[in-house]
């Protein structure tokens, strides 16, 4: 899988990650605006580009379970072993983020956090050595643009680097399954 072409888009994202900027690229899931989750000035640029509120918080990227240690304090380790075994992309949401900007985090100290295991997105974030927040790829309000020739101009022109890896794929694919990890191996439901 990994070629000339895949190194070289990984390259120029995480230039344009380490430089501050945004990315329109694919992910596990649906294609994703993102920023290094670390970068609270890039992080509310998201929001402009998506015209969302930031008092809705976004997901973040994470390359493994151990990458969670560094945004959760004390994550519960049934958590952890939970999201390793989904086949579905599922993502968790966190009491008690840590070591991320404050316009990323819900206003009750939450975070969202998936565990990728899409090659490029895991690649991405194991090289820029820290989380990538992932949004959909589309003005808040408006559907989930499933491929890559659906994502609307504004989206286009609003971020600045747009990955070219994978735009043609067509699979279907859906957003990741939302649980708010309550404890003693329970959670909530929040997106089927």
């Amino acid at each position: 899988m990994e070629n000339a072409f895949f190194n070289s888009e990984i390259e120029a994202a995480l230039a344009a990650l380490r430089r501050g900027g945004t990315l329109l690229y694919p992910t596990d899931t649906v294609w994703g605006l993102g920023c290094d989750a670390r970068n609270a000035e890039a992080v509310s640029r998201i929001y402009t580009i998506k015209r969302r509120p930031d008092s809705k918080s976004l997901i973040v990227l994470a390359s493994s379970a151990r990458d969670i240690l560094e945004l959760v304090a004390a994550p519960d380790p049934e958590a952890l072993a939970f999201m390793e075994v989904q086949e579905r992309p599922t993502t968790v949401i966190f009491s008690d983020a840590i070591g991320l900007p404050g316009n990323l985090i819900a206003e009750d100290g939450s975070i969202a956090i998936r565990i990728v295991r899409d090659p490029f997105c895991r690649h991405l974030v194991r090289r820029l050595g820290g989380p990538i927040v992932s949004t959909s790829a589309n003005i808040s309000g408006e559907p989930a643009a499933p491929f890559f020739k659906d994502i609307s101009e504004p989206i286009r022109t609003g971020v600045d680097h747009i990955v070219r890896w994978r735009q043609d794929d067509e699979t279907p694919a859906q957003p990741s399954m939302i649980v708010k990890w309550i404890g003693g191996g329970k959670y909530e439901v929040i997106r089927k």
